[in-house]
């Protein structure tokens, strides 16, 4: 039979207030979650050798650190790889496609997105920093990643300038599965605005996954 001093002192223990310091030795006896050990390991690994040593699934347990503080992300992010096929498929995957895995609520999709946002922007401004011609699979991996995962058309228009610079880059159309509309008057009508002497035309084909084409213009 429990002892009734016992359970009091638990219970006034348990209503201690957060900010209330726990009592000295407390914390040897506490069992620490499996998973703290195992994010610092796995932090330590990424410090020393670099995301390269990591295999997809575990890059993406670091993104979700901070999206899941108290709880494993190896499981859902093996389900995750495993739904979409590699590191680069969930991180384009639209939003609706993500929640559809056990697990994954608006602060998984929000850090997901944050990561996709910050290497596009990071991929635009080094194509941007050299004459876009010149540095063709940059310009080639940036448009690969910006829309070749959409699962609608897009038109996109590069902007540039007469040293072959980028200007802009701008979405000019958002269509279906496979129809995007494009107005040419629209097109000639903002390069002018810019004051660009090239564009280059992109659009992707979701009936064909990662696939995009490319018409490129140049003017006197």
């Amino acid at each position: 039979m429990q002892d009734p001093g016992a359970r009091d002192a638990k219970v006034n223990a348990d209503d201690k207030a957060p900010d209330e310091a726990p009592d000295q030795g407390s914390f040897l006896e506490v069992a620490q979650p499996l998973y703290t050990g195992h994010r610092e390991r796995l932090r330590d690994r990424f410090r020393k050798a670099g995301g390269e040593a990591l295999p997809d699934y575990e890059l993406l347990e670091m993104v979700l650190f901070r999206a899941i503080a108290r709880r494993d992300t190896k499981d859902l992010s093996k389900r995750l790889v495993a739904r979409f096929g590699s590191f680069a498929g969930v991180v384009n995957a639209p939003d609706a496609r993500l929640k559809e895995v056990s697990g994954v609520g608006e602060a998984v999709v929000t850090e997901i997105r944050l990561i996709r946002a910050a290497a596009l922007r990071l991929m635009r401004s080094e194509i941007a920093s050299a004459p876009v011609l010149s540095s063709w699979p940059q310009v080639l991996d940036y448009l690969m990643a910006a829309q070749a995962y959409e699962q609608r058309e897009i038109f996109r228009i590069l902007f540039l300038d007469k040293k072959n610079r980028l200007i802009a880059d701008e979405v000019q159309g958002l269509g279906t599965v496979d129809h995007t509309p494009v107005y040419v008057r629209e097109v000639v009508k903002r390069a002018l605005e810019l004051s660009a002497t090239a564009i280059i035309l992109v659009h992707n084909h979701p009936t064909t996954p990662f696939s995009i084409t490319l018409d490129h213009a140049q003017y006197p």
